[in-house]
C-alpha cells in the first residue's frame, strides 16, 4: 500500500536492507508443517485462464482430513459451469451449535502471471532474503493457508470452541465478472456463509522503513466498484473532408471534464477514527493538513490537495473517485471515427448510490450525444460494519502480546474485497490478518509478488490466538 511509503518517509527511517545473508532461523515441526502447507497452496495454479480453484481446495481438504476433520463437516462447492472454481467449507464443532460460526474467508484464486515478465516461475515458491516471491504468496493465499493451518492446529490438540469455527476458501474474487464463489454461495446456498462475523482480509500492518511495525490495521467497510461506459457515435466518413463534429473529440471532451471533477469529500466513522491515528503518527505539517481536512466544515482544499500529493490512497479514502481506464475508438486510419468508446472506473464510498455517480456523470458530461451507462452490473452498496467492543477488544489483547505498543488503526479499503458481497447480506465482515507489509508493500497484481517470512508467520499467529477468542464469545 502507498500508505506504508508515506508514513515510513514521514518518519525518516534509515532502510533496513534484507540478504540472503542473514541467518534464519530453523522452524519449529509446527511451523515446518505450516510451511509446507502454504507452499502446496501456492504452487497450485488458481489463474482463471489455466488453473483451478478445485484442486486447490482438494488439497486443503485432504490436509484437514488428515488432522482428523469428519467428511461430514468438509465440503467442496461449485456450480455444473464452473467445475474449476471449487469452493471449500470446513467447520469445527463448537460446544453450542445454537450460536452462529465464526466464519474465516479467505479466496484462493489468484491473478493471472506471466513467467517471461517475472523473469523466474511465478508459480514456484521461492524464499530470498527474508521474503517470500510468488503469484499469491501474498494475496490472498497467505491468509488462505494461516486459516487453514489453524482449523488443523486446532483439531490436533484436541480444542473445542464454543461455537463453530467455519473456514471458507472461495473462489472468483480476482474474477468477480466471469464467476464469484460468495455471490454464488450466497445466492444458492447461503446457510454456508451464515455467520456471527466474518474475517477475511483487507487489512494488514505498516512496518517503517527500518522494518519496525508502527500500526496493526482493522477494515471495516470497502468502496463499491463500478464501471460505467462512454460512448460516442457519428456517421463518420473520408478523414479528408473533417466536419465539425468528431467522435473521438467528443468524447475527449467529455472525459476531460470528468478529470477535471472532484466528488465532494465525506468522512466515516472508519475514515475519521483512522485519520486521527494518522494524527499522532505522522510529521507535524501533515498533521495539521489532516486535522484541517476531517476537523473543518468545510474541508481546507489546499491541504486536500497536499495530502493527495503525498498519498492517493488517503485522497481516495475521502471521496468517490472516477477515472478513466480504458479507450477505443475509429476503425481505419483514414477515416472519420464512427464510434469513441471509454471505461471510467469509479470507487464508491459506503452508502452512495451508484444511480447518483451515474447521474452526477451524466451532469458532469454535459453532452446528450455522450452516453452513459453501466458496464456491467450494478456494484454492491454495503453499510459499514460498526467496531464494537466485541470486534476490536481482542485485536487488542492479541496485538499487546505480539507487538507490545503498536496502535490499531481502523481503515476503509478503497479496493474491494468479497466482504462487499456478506456485509450487504447482513453479515459484518472485518478485514484483519495481522501481516505486515514494508515500504513497497506486496506487490499484489504486479510482478514478484511477495510477502516477508516473519510478517506471515507473526500473522499466522495473530489469526490463531483471535479467532480462538472469538470462538469462545458468547452472543
Amino acid at each position: 500500500m502507498t500508505i506504508f511509503r508515506v508514513v515510513a518517509s514521514l518518519l525518516g527511517m534509515a532502510v533496513l536492507a534484507f540478504s540472503s545473508s542473514h541467518a534464519q532461523p530453523v522452524p519449529s515441526t509446527d511451523e515446518a508443517a505450516f510451511r509446507e502447507l502454504y507452499r502446496e497452496l501456492v504452487e497450485i495454479n488458481t489463474t482463471l485462464s489455466a488453473g483451478s480453484c478445485t484442486t486447490a481446495a482438494e488439497a486443503m481438504a485432504g490436509r484437514l482430513r488428515a488432522a482428523g476433520v469428519p467428511d461430514a463437516d468438509i465440503q467442496i462447492l461449485a456450480p455444473a459451469d464452473h467445475p474449476k472454481s471449487g469452493a471449500l467449507i470446513a467447520t469445527l464443532a463448537g460446544r453450542d451449535r445454537t450460536l452462529k460460526p465464526i466464519l474465516l474467508l479467505a479466496h484462493i484464486d489468484v491473478v493471472e502471471a506471466k513467467p517471461a515478465d517475472w523473469g523466474r516461475d511465478p508459480f514456484k515458491l521461492r524464499e530470498e532474503g527474508g521474503f517470500f516471491y510468488a503469484r499469491g504468496a501474498s494475496d490472498d493465499k497467505a491468509m488462505a493457508a494461516a486459516l487453514t493451518d489453524s482449523l488443523i492446529r486446532y483439531r490436533s490438540e484436541g480444542f473445542v470452541p464454543l461455537r463453530d469455527i467455519r473456514l471458507a476458501l472461495t473462489c472468483g474474487e480476482e474474477t468477480a465478472a466471469t464467476f464469484n464463489s460468495v455471490k454464488w454461495l450466497l445466492a444458492t446456498q447461503p446457510e454456508a456463509l451464515q455467520a456471527s462475523f466474518v474475517i477475511n482480509e483487507g487489512a494488514g500492518g505498516m512496518l517503517d522503513a527500518a522494518g519496525r511495525p508502527i500500526a496493526l490495521e482493522i477494515q471495516a467497510g470497502e468502496k463499491v466498484y463500478q464501471d460505467f461506459t462512454l460512448e460516442t457515435n457519428n456517421p463518420g466518413g473520408h478523414s479528408s473532408r473533417p466536419g465539425k463534429s468528431n467522435a473521438i473529440n467528443q468524447l475527449a471532451a467529455g472525459l476531460m471534464r470528468i478529470a477535471a471533477h472532484q466528488f465532494p469529500i465525506s468522512i466515516n466513522a472508519t475514515t475519521r477514527a483512522y485519520f486521527e491515528q494518522q494524527v499522532s503518527l505522522a510529521a507535524p505539517d501533515v498533521a495539521a493538513d489532516i486535522l484541517a481536512v476531517i476537523g473543518r466544515d468545510p474541508p481546507d482544499a489546499a491541504a486536500v490537495e497536499r495530502l493527495w500529493d503525498l498519498d492517493p490512497t488517503w485522497h481516495a479514502m475521502l471521496r468517490t473517485t472516477c477515472v478513466t481506464t480504458q479507450i477505443e475508438g475509429g476503425h481505419a486510419p483514414n477515416a472519420l471515427p464512427q464510434r469513441a468508446r471509454a471505461n471510467v472506473n469509479c470507487r464508491i464510498l459506503p452508502g452512495t448510490p451508484v444511480d447518483d455517480v451515474q447521474s452526477e456523470l451524466v451532469r458532469i458530461v454535459g453532452d446528450d450525444g455522450i452516453a452513459v451507462r453501466l458496464s456491467n452490473e450494478r456494484g454492491i452498496t454495503a453499510p459499514v460494519p460498526p467496531l464494537t467492543p466485541r470486534i476490536i477488544d481482542p485485536v487488542r489483547e492479541v496485538a499487546a502480546r505480539i507487538w507490545p505498543g503498536v496502535p490499531i488503526i481502523p481503515t476503509m479499503t478503497v479496493g474491494g474485497t468479497d466482504g462487499s458481497y456478506l456485509n450487504a447480506a447482513g453479515i459484518p465482515t472485518y478485514g484483519m490478518s495481522g501481516m505486515f507489509h514494508d515500504v513497497q508493500g506486496s506487490r499484489a497484481h504486479g510482478l514478484n509478488e511477495r510477502i516477508r517470512g516473519k510478517s506471515l508467520m507473526d500473522g499466522r499467529r495473530f489469526l490463531y490466538e483471535i479467532v480462538k477468542i472469538y470462538a469462545m464469545q458468547p452472543d
